[in-house]
Formats: structure tokens, C-alpha cells, sequence
């Protein structure tokens, strides 16, 4: 919010320099952003009267001017058809600065010109500034300007504006009657704002305007007057340049009179053209289903009954605290019009708003909630400047029509708990004083406090300690010393989960972190049964929306998405991985809830298959002294491929699976290649961890032996290995299959798997005939399983 120091400081005393200011307001508790100098681009242009002006020998179009600048004369050269000799104009010297560069002496056809007249263009202002100007010559100032004065002086351009942020709570500093208070309680001078009033009336209201109010909810209050003989005419400079300091552009005396109103007191209001409200009767009601109003911005708006119109009694003429409709616009031949100043409710306003995709001045006021009790106020304020502005004759009388009305909260005083609230000594008269400065309304006992009308935000205690701090000074409140609080530190599962986190990274894993919510629409695509118990998810009663209507079962789905996005992106290749919970209904719940398991998933593809999650399992496995995995295929589950995926256990206990997603299933997520996922238990990673426990480099050589054996296509290389394992003990140190072949010599329905042995004792060199005995034994065992040496 953009306000001109010469507009706070008609309403309190205020000297200090602008960083100053704008330091202490911010720390009051009013942000300023920052500042800046209105016409700091200008300098070195004064006022002058043409003393003469002749035509140029060498020219048609240039004149010589003679000018007087207070100081001496100057002579200036130009092609401006606009200037005669008693005007007073703005002259740019040799070396003034404009917002479109540097004005020095030069020589226009052998006549030297000492300097530049200046237009308002090249003053940076425009004919809503300056209507009494033409937009392509020189500018032309009143007679009686007084000569060598900056021009910025006599434009008003020599005042700093202040741009501030203001926080949605704080609706009563949307204004410049709500800034102005705060700086006056913040350097503790008088606060000065006079109560507007109107001397003389023409005649009397009657029932030339009546209002009812057919929505009190969402109406709170509606004041009325009217207005006949309006001369339209341009607004006097004092209050142009207020309103284009504030950002606001100048348009005529009605219109600007309504702006000036709205950032004086953030009262929006509104002028109706008297001719085109039928029977000067105003309804304010909910729109009708299928109505539809042209709004000034010439766009047809469709309404419906969730809207709040002001209406005559046929048809809408302006949608309440948005904007005006262009049939009761104010148009030059306009006589009498109609000041509406109202107060909605924010929700009203803001839904309708939204829902017509405008924001204006006034609806982001009224959606942040405003003062019924202003409306009153800013309408006399408004006519109080149309009779000083000779903008038409005030009828007398005004409408007045209340709708839902809230209580003032009452809320105790209390200066002992506020100190010990802020850990600070201050005084109670002190308390006492900033509050009734603020307006507070305070109890004859003084044990009560009552926020003004205007201050929607003080709810309670905390609110007017709040209040008593940001003017006594942050600042000056001590640093309290707390009791000394051991630092929190994670669980041993928190811990468990960060290694877990560091471990898979460093395994070239990205962490994703996905929403717990899910539909079934997303198990379908992951080909899940009807009759599946994943189906029988939470339903949250509340959802975002369909895609968010179910706790999810699991998270395969969503790690799906992930690489679908990824996948459709082009990315070659995805590594990904989350931790997160599922929640999984059970019957025998004692309070309905769900468990809610931690899961430990990775999901890719391209460099991402079977083996490199299998390697991963393994390495986590290893890293927490686990101990060894076993696999087991797995053909079971429909969103899995059946012939690539398999359970991962450990000690025999099912821990999680691992496999490539089922073709379909990839292909409803539109992913066409072949995409790898594996699940891990969180909660049995963190039961199987176990102390690492080193031990040191083997002092005596190993024993190596290949075995080639001829099993059924069916057979498991695990089953194999662990028959293996079982029969050799403690000697096996590594087994590692080397070779898969079927073909040639291999009988149909048979394969030949070729495997490693490493044996080694700890304790001694073995010998042939121990190292022949154990894979003798192994051999023997396997035999009993239908499992043969390859001859």
C-alpha cells in the first residue's frame, strides 16, 4: 500500500526523516517496505515566463523564447506551437536531470538554446494529472506561479511515499486513517482526524432513495445518499496528487472523490446515476439463477443465488463489493446520483469474487472483512468533499439500514499477567494510555479493555498484550533465560530409518516422498482383484477429491506415478526409493484404526532390474548384520511379473519381495518398458539388525571347487545353495553360481547350473580328503533330491 507523508501528516505531527519513520512504523508493528522521493528522477527544472517569442531565421517551425527564471533570463529554442509570450512554464536548465535523461545547452540551427521547455510527458505525468494541459506541448502553469521554483515543489512531486505491507488482519491499516493512528501512537503525538460534516443541504431525502436489505447475513450495513446538480468536472490539484502519489489515476471529481474515500478511511463505495435506479428504490438480495449483469469492465457476468447484487426493483445493477454495473454507470450528462456505502460480509465477497475471476480495490477490502461502523463515517466524508468540491448539491437526509450485527468482545486487564506474558516491567499507566490512544474502550474500573469496531483482529488476552509490546519496544522486552532442556534426540527406529535413508543414497537412489492418500481407480491400473484385501482401505470422509479418497494400502502405486512421470519425461534411466507408512484395517481394532507399518520401497527402471534391488537387499542385509538372504520365487501376486519376481527372506521370515511389475500394470501407469520394485518391512529390518563383529584376514589359504549340476527347470538355485551350505558347514566360505545352460546334452525340462565353491578353514589348511568329503556329503544330499552331477 502505496501513502504520501503529506497525506499521514494532515492528520498527526509527525517531523522525522523518512528512514527514521519508516524504521519505528516497522517496528510498531506497520512494515514498510521501503520509500522513495517522488520526483528524485527531476532536478534542475524551474519555473519561467516567456518574456518573448520569435520565429526562428532558418526555421519554419522552431521559435527563439526569452524567459525569465526569478534568477535572470534565458534563451531557449523550440518547436512547441503552444507557447506565447506571459506564460509560466517549466524550464529545464543546463544540466537538469529528467526521468527520459540530461537536458544541456546546445545550438538548434546556429541559435544557441540554454535549455529545454518541458511537457508533462517528459515530467513523467499525464493528462489525468494535469487536464488543463494539451498531451503534445509545452506544459502551461497558472499565472500567479511564483518564478525559480523547483518544479517539483510546485507540483506537488517533493514528498517521499512510503510503501507498506499490511497484513490481512490488519484491515483498519488498508487506509490512511489507520496508518496515520499507528504512527501517532508510535511517536506519541495527537491523533487528528476530523469528523466529516456538511454545512448546507438542498432539500430533503423523502423517499427519493429507499433501501432494503433482503440478505442481513451477508449485509451487515447500508448507507445511502443522494447527490443532485452534479457538475463533472476535473478534481483540484491537491487531490490529484494525492491520489496519483497513492497509485490511484485521477478521472473526474465523482469518481475521484469515491477513491479518495476508499484509501482514506478503506471504506469502497460506490455511485449509482439516479435515472437508471427505477423508483430510487435500492434491494439488496442474492442474485437469481440464471441473471446475468454487464459490469463497468463491459464483460457480461452470469450470477447465481450464492451471489449478493445491489438491485433496483426489476433487474441487478451492481454486484455487491465486487463492482458496478455499466448501466448505472456515471456517463457526462449524469444530474443526480446515488452514494452507496456499504459493508458485506468477507465470505460472501470473496466466494463471489473467486468465482467470477475478478479482484478489484474493493472486494480484496471487503474479503479481509471491514467495519460496519465506517460506513457511516466515509459516506458523510464523501459528501462533506463533493460541497467543497462544488461537485453538485447535497440532499439532505441520508438511509441507514443495519443487517447482522457482531458483539465487541470484553476482555480483562490484566497488567501483572501481560508482564509476566512478556517477561517484561511496563507500567500499567503506560498499558492504559497506548490502549486508549489505539481506541480501546476502557472500563471506568479499569478492568476491562474493548477493542474499537474497526480492530476485527483483538480477540483476547494475547491480542491486547500484543498490542501494549509492539509499542513499548521489542526491543526493550529482555531475553529470557530458559531452564536448560536436553536436546531431543530420534529413537533407536528414527536412527534406524536415517541409515536405512544414507544407505540406500549411496546405493544411487533418489528419496521421493509421496502422499498417503489413494483411489481405486489406481489400483485397478496396478491390476489389483476386486476381492483383494488392499481394497478394504480407510475411506476418509472429507477427500481433496476422488484420486485422494482412501488411505493407501500400499505405495507401489504412487512410486509408480513417480516413474511414470519420470519415464514420460525422458529420462533414461530412474532410481528411486521412499520409507513411508501404509495403513492396513484389521478386524479386532480397539479404536477402529488402521496399522499403519513402515515400508521401505525402491522402485526404476533402465539401469534398475531384478538383480541391482536383489544387490541392494543384500547390501542393507549385510550393513545391519542381518545376515544372509534367501529367495524364493514368487508367482502369486497379479501386479508382479510371475516369472521374475520372488519373496526375500531371512532366518526363514518373509520380509519383502522383489520383482518387475507386471507388463499390463506398466502399461496402465504408461510406462513401456520394463520397470523393477522391490518392498521391505521396515519394522523386521530393524527386529534382524545385529551387532557387527569383525573378524580378522584369513591366515590360511582357500580350497576352490566347481560343481555342474543337472536339476529340474523348476528347481531354485537358492534350494540348491542352501543344501550345499548345510552339508559343507563351516568350511563353505562363498558360493557363487558362475553358469545357467540348457541345451545340447541337457535333457528337455532340465537345466545345468554351475556353481563355486570357496572353502577355507580358520584354523589350519585343509586337506583334499576333508575338503572331497564335504562336497561328497553335499553331492549325496542333492542326489536324494533328484539333483545329479553333470557327466
Amino acid at each position: 500500500m502505496k501513502v504520501p507523508m503529506r497525506w499521514i501528516t494532515r492528520y498527526c505531527d509527525i517531523k522525522d526523516d523518512p528512514h527514521s519513520f519508516a524504521s519505528r512504523m516497522t517496528m510498531t508493528g506497520t512494515m514498510c517496505e521501503g520509500y522513495e522521493l517522488e520526483g528524485a528522477a527531476i532536478s534542475g527544472v524551474v519555473t519561467g515566463r516567456i518574456l518573448s517569442v520569435e520565429p526562428h531565421r532558418d526555421s519554419d517551425h522552431l521559435r527563439i523564447c526569452q524567459l525569465d527564471i526569478g534568477s535572470g533570463s534565458r534563451q531557449i529554442v523550440t518547436g512547441a506551437a503552444n507557447v506565447q509570450p506571459g506564460q509560466v512554464v517549466p524550464v529545464a536548465l543546463d544540466g537538469a536531470k529528467l526521468p527520459g535523461g540530461e537536458i544541456h545547452t546546445g545550438t538548434l540551427r546556429g541559435v544557441q538554446s540554454q535549455g529545454m521547455m518541458c511537457s508533462i510527458g517528459e515530467l513523467g505525468l499525464t493528462l489525468h494529472d494535469c487536464p488543463d494541459c494539451i498531451e503534445d506541448g509545452i506544459m502551461i502553469l497558472p499565472d500567479d506561479t511564483p518564478l525559480g521554483l523547483p518544479i517539483t515543489e510546485v507540483m506537488g512531486m517533493d514528498d517521499y511515499i512510503f510503501e507498506f505491507e499490511i497484513t490481512s488482519n490488519r484491515v483498519d491499516c488498508y487506509g490512511v486513517e489507520g496508518i496515520a493512528r499507528e504512527a501517532a501512537v508510535t511517536y506519541g503525538v495527537p491523533f487528528n482526524f476530523p469528523k466529516p460534516r456538511v454545512e448546507r443541504t438542498h432539500g430533503e431525502l423523502g423517499s427519493t432513495l429507499t433501501v432494503r436489505n433482503d440478505t442481513p447475513e451477508n449485509c451487515l450495513r447500508y448507507t445511502g445518499a443522494v447527490v443532485k446538480n452534479v457538475r463533472v468536472k476535473p478534481s483540484p490539484k491537491w487531490m490529484r496528487t494525492l491520489l496519483r502519489q497513492a497509485g490511484v489515476r485521477p478521472i473526474n471529481n465523482i469518481v475521484d472523490i469515491t477513491n479518495f474515500v476508499m484509501l482514506e478511511y478503506n471504506q469502497p463505495m460506490h455511485a449509482f446515476d439516479l435515472r437508471f435506479v427505477k423508483d430510487g428504490g435500492i434491494v439488496v438480495r442474492q442474485a437469481k439463477q440464471g441473471e446475468a449483469l454487464e459490469t463497468l469492465d463491459g464483460v457480461v457476468r452470469k450470477l447465481d443465488p450464492s451471489m449478493m447484487v445491489i438491485a433496483d426493483s426489476e433487474k441487478a445493477i451492481a454486484v455487491a463489493g465486487v463492482m458496478g454495473g455499466e448501466f448505472s454507470s456515471i456517463v457526462d450528462d449524469t444530474n443526480s446520483v446515488i452514494f452507496e456505502s456499504a459493508c458485506f460480509r468477507a465470505q460472501s465477497v470473496r466466494s463471489t469474487a473467486k468465482a467470477l475471476g475478478m479482484r478489484t480495490d474493493a472486494s480484496s477490502r471487503y474479503d479481509k472483512g471491514l467495519d460496519p461502523e465506517n460506513t457511516m463515517p466515509a459516506l458523510m466524508r464523501a459528501l462533506e468533499l463533493v460541497e467543497q468540491l462544488d461537485a453538485g448539491d447535497v440532499v439532505g437526509g441520508f438511509v441507514d439500514v443495519r443487517g447482522v450485527q457482531r458483539e465487541l468482545p470484553v476482555i480483562p486487564f490484566q497488567p501483572e499477567r501481560i508482564n509476566r506474558f512478556l517477561g517484561a516491567e511496563i507500567d500499567r499507566g503506560f498499558m492504559l494510555d497506548v490502549l486508549r490512544r489505539l481506541e480501546f474502550t476502557v472500563s471506568q474500573d479499569e478492568s476491562t479493555v474493548t477493542p474499537p469496531s474497526f480492530r476485527g483482529d483483538i480477540e483476547g488476552f494475547a491480542d491486547v498484550a500484543e498490542e501494549v509490546a509492539r509499542f513499548y519496544g521489542y526491543d526493550r522486552i529482555p531475553v529470557a533465560v530458559q531452564p536448560t532442556v536436553p536436546s531431543a534426540l530420534p529413537t533407536p527406529i528414527q536412527r534406524f530409518q536415517r541409515q536405512l535413508r544414507q544407505l540406500s543414497v549411496a546405493g544411487g537412489y533418489y528419496e521421493i516422498n509421496s502422499p498417503s492418500f489413494m483411489s481405486q481407480k489406481q489400483l485397478d491400473q496396478l491390476l489389483v482383484p476386486k476381492d483383494h484385501p488392499l481394497r478394504r482401505g480407510v475411506h476418509i470422509s472429507n477427500p481433496l477429491g476422488e484420486d485422494t479418497s482412501y488411505m493407501r494400502t500400499t505405495i507401489i502405486p504412487a512410486m509408480l506415478e513417480i516413474l511414470s512421470r519420470n519415464y514420460n519425461s525422458r529420462a533414461e534411466s530412474a532410481a528411486l526409493f521412499e520409507i513411508g507408512s501404509e495403513y492396513l484395517p484389521y478386524e479386532g481394532s480397539p479404536d477402529g484404526l488402521p496399522k499403519e507399518p513402515d515400508r521401505l520401497i525402491y522402485g526404476g527402471y533402465g539401469e534398475v532390474d531384478f538383480y541391482s534391488l536383489k544387490g541392494m537387499a543384500q547390501e542393507i542385509a549385510s550393513t545391519i548384520g542381518a545376515g544372509r538372504l534367501t529367495f524364493r520365487r514368487q508367482s502369486e501376486i497379479p501386479w508382479f511379473h510371475p516369472g521374475r519376481t520372488a519373496d526375500i527372506l531371512c532366518g526363514g521370515q518373509k520380509i519383502g519381495v522383489v520383482g518387475e511389475i507386471h507388463p499390463t500394470a506398466a502399461e496402465n501407469y504408461g510406462i513401456k518398458t520394463r520397470v523393477a520394485v522391490m518392498e521391505l518391512s521396515v519394522e523386521q529390518l530393524f527386529a534382524l539388525r545385529r551387532e557387527l563383529k569383525y573378524q580378522g584376514l584369513p591366515r590360511f589359504p582357500a580350497v576352490t571347487r566347481d560343481l555342474s549340476l543337472v536339476c529340474d527347470e523348476r528347481s531354485e538355485s537358492g534350494s540348491i545353495e542352501q543344501v550345499i551350505r548345510d552339508c559343507c558347514g563351516e568350511l563353505l566360505e562363498k558360493i557363487t553360481v558362475f553358469d545357467v545352460y540348457r541345451g545340447a546334452g541337457i535333457d528337455p525340462g532340465s537345466k545345468s547350473i554351475a556353481y563355486s565353491l570357496t572353502l577355507r578353514g580358520r584354523d589350519r589348511t585343509l586337506t583334499d580328503s576333508e575338503v572331497d568329503s564335504a562336497i561328497a556329503l553335499a553331492l549325496k544330499a542333492l542326489e536324494e533330491k533328484g539333483i545329479r552331477i553333470r557327466s
